[in-house]
């Protein structure tokens, strides 16, 4: 991997960078519901997850002072709602399941937050750093909880600026609160559509943490800015 020259500043996403380490939440999710033993398949599974994201673009069940476990109880709730509402789980798996599958999740994102820390930490003691995240209008309280709150200069917010990645405007908010030019910032990500396109359409350098996607169609994208665990940016940017 070459080493970015001329870097002055770090824009990182956080759903799916710093908490899964670049898998999609449906996969941890989906592992969570296999752990606690639910009855149901994949694809019926992945329907429910569409369903829940609609509701909670549409209907605000997070509130700013929800942590991350509290984000997830309401999503699987939501979840197994569904899965019952149409008839694949019965009614009472939704207070069977729910607590368990949010706490196996929520102790994975903790897991992959504290195997991010010292990259965070090495990073911040080099670069001013921002968080660009599509979110529920609770990711401080939820940074704060995982104690990395302190390491970002400035969060934008999907769910408080009013603009949602792909468009590539959160970018620039984000190159902007740096105080900086594109070329002069990186952007680390997991999602090639939602991070890396956007970024790299305003001029900035980019870093895909590339793990298993939504898509089969994103499982087989190739880039030359890939990397596979978080620690590898360091060669690049220290």
């Amino acid at each position: 991997m070459e080493h970015i020259d001329n870097l002055k500043g770090i824009i990182f996403d956080y759903g799916g960078t710093i908490d899964s380490r670049g898998t999609h939440w449906s996969e941890v999710i989906w592992d969570g519901y296999r752990h606690a033993g639910v009855a149901v398949g994949k694809e019926d599974f992945r329907n429910s997850y569409v369903y829940a994201e609609r509701e909670l673009a549409r209907t605000r069940h997070i509130l700013p002072e929800h942590n991350f476990y509290d984000l997830l109880l309401i999503k699987m709730q939501i979840e197994l709602g569904d899965l019952a509402a149409n008839g694949l789980l019965p009614q009472s798996a939704v207070s069977l399941y729910a607590e368990p599958i949010a706490r196996y999740c929520y102790e994975q994102a903790r897991s992959s937050v504290e195997e991010a820390r010292p990259v965070l930490e090495a990073l911040y003691r080099r670069y001013p750093m921002v968080l660009v995240s599509n979110f529920y209008g609770n990711v401080e309280t939820v940074l704060s909880d995982f104690d990395v709150r302190r390491y970002f200069k400035q969060i934008i917010e999907s769910a408080v600026v009013g603009v949602r990645k792909p468009d590539p405007r959160i970018f620039m908010l984000g190159v902007e609160a740096l105080g900086l030019q594109p070329d002069e910032v990186l952007v680390v990500g997991d999602s090639y559509k939602k991070d890396i396109i956007p970024a790299q359409s305003i001029g900035c350098h980019v870093l895909w943490l590339k793990g298993k996607g939504w898509t089969a169609e994103e499982d087989a994208v190739t880039h030359p800015c890939i990397i596979k665990k978080l620690s590898d940016m360091l060669q690049a940017v220290l």
